[in-house]
């Protein structure tokens, strides 16, 4: 009888949670342009990714909508795009009739807890149990994966870096000594361009770190093989021609997807696929009803090996008024397809200007191209004077560096996506420099009062 028990026992761990819900655990960066993570051939090493990426499925293309931090993490929480959710300036707000993966998973029996960096508001729309002081509080994880567990409650753990953010103070920096590192198309090569990196290499190294030690939390508690990880860069980092810009650079992401049982191990998939869509994803993994207003469409399909396609075009933009440093207004709109990538700058006359201008990084290269570096030059004029309208071919200059507008070949391509871009900001409501001049009243304290421009774009 005694064995008899034991073996049931047995069975009963074994089979425990199996066809029960999923649980959810979404890692985060900060200001981590994608290209730079050893995961997708870049000198950060990134041993814990790459792990994780043997066990489940690397997404090459991934974008978000929006490249700064408040409108992405709204966008990602709500599954709508920034002006839509009320959420397009940064340090914003969603309107209060908006949801979240919050809400919507709480109503279906999860916990949901949100440790680290928020950047997030209102409260109500976001109804997570908080912890962490802009990092993942590694000992309120493990706790609530404890608790979790001894109750067998599903659950969602968001946990939100501020790495590799600025100051880049944390990672060990001599592993990547300056004087080796291969610079890229957008980088001037001068001692602060070359100080700057490495810093921030080694604290992607770091972020990375933190990854390793909340999957092993998770290990611990027995709840790896019922958990869908998901692990997100976030926009680009915060020198010149990626965060606050619509290139490639700023807009796209590396993304992992581990979930045992039901996600290929060491795959990988060119499906287009959008931060929007980690909340309808989520959703129908989990069973539940996915609301028809989201702007998301889950890609469960392509995790399960089903199709190798998910989107044909993805959407950005950027509002600057507001931001560090920033102009009065200067918005961006951009949309890419397969291979091409379209931005509209709606107040070109502008000069673009943001926390990088003013930095020693972008200060350096302005001395340079002054000295008679011709390359460093053209990236200073570039970088603050833009045209009205930009296509770069994605394949052939992934750094969208050589604007092809004027090509009368491609006057097709350039018709197509101002179309389908005309489109998409009229199903948000987006009615482009009007949309701009409202950012303030989406932003906490700021309604009705001038633009602090120094306070804007803050950790």
């Amino acid at each position: 009888m005694r064995l008899l028990l034991i073996a049931f026992l047995v069975l009963t761990a074994a089979t425990r949670g199996a066809g029960t819900k999923p649980n959810f655990v979404l890692i985060m960066a900060d200001d981590c342009t994608w290209r730079d993570l050893e995961l997708h051939g870049g000198q950060a090493k990134t041993p814990n990714l790459l792990k994780l990426a043997g066990e489940g499925m690397r997404f090459d293309r991934c974008f978000q909508a929006a490249p700064m931090c408040s409108p992405t993490r709204h966008c990602l929480y709500t599954g709508l795009y920034p002006v839509k959710s009320g959420a397009w300036p940064n340090h914003t707000m969603a309107y209060d009739r908006v949801k979240s993966i919050a809400t919507y998973l709480q109503a279906g029996g999860y916990r949901t807890h949100l440790s680290g960096k928020t950047h997030i508001a209102p409260k109500s729309v976001f109804p997570f149990e908080y912890s962490g002081n802009n990092n993942p509080d590694m000992k309120a994880v493990s706790t609530f994966f404890a608790e979790c567990a001894e109750k067998d409650t599903p659950f969602l753990l968001v946990a939100a870096s501020n790495e590799p953010h600025s100051p880049h103070n944390k990672g060990d920096a001599s592993a990547y000594p300056p004087d080796k590192i291969k610079l890229s198309p957008i980088q001037a090569d001068t001692p602060a361009t070359r100080k700057s990196l490495s810093a921030y290499f080694a604290e992607i190294t770091y972020f990375d770190g933190q990854v390793g030690e909340i999957l092993a939390a998770l290990e611990a508690k027995g709840l790896a093989d019922n958990t869908f990880v998901i692990v997100l860069s976030e926009q680009g980092y915060d020198l010149p021609f990626a965060k606050w810009t619509c290139y490639d650079a700023g807009l796209r992401s590396a993304c992992v997807v581990r979930w045992p049982g039901k996600v290929k191990p060491g795959s990988s998939s060119q499906a287009m696929v959008e931060y929007v869509d980690v909340v309808p994803t989520f959703l129908e993994a989990a069973g539940l009803k996915v609301p028809d207003d989201l702007d998301g469409k889950s890609f469960l399909p392509v995790l399960r090996g089903e199709t190798g396609s998910h989107k044909t075009h993805v959407f950005g933009l950027q509002t600057s008024k507001g931001i560090i440093n920033g102009p009065v207004h200067y918005g961006i709109r951009s949309i890419r397809g397969e291979r091409y990538r379209y931005v509209r700058n709606l107040t070109p006359g502008v000069t673009f200007r943001n926390a990088a201008t003013r930095g020693k990084v972008f200060q350096g290269w302005t001395r340079r191209g002054e000295a008679g570096g011709k390359q460093a030059a053209a990236l200073v004029h570039d970088y603050l004077h833009r045209p009205a309208e930009e296509l770069y071919d994605c394949e052939a200059d992934p750094w969208n560096r050589h604007n092809l507008i004027g090509d009368k070949s491609l006057e097709p391509v350039v018709a197509d996506l101002r179309q389908r871009l005309d489109a998409w900001m009229s199903s948000q409501g987006d009615q482009g420099q009007a949309t701009e001049e409202l950012a303030l009243t989406r932003m906490p304290g700021k309604s009705g009062r001038k633009a602090k421009q120094k306070k804007g774009d803050g950790p």
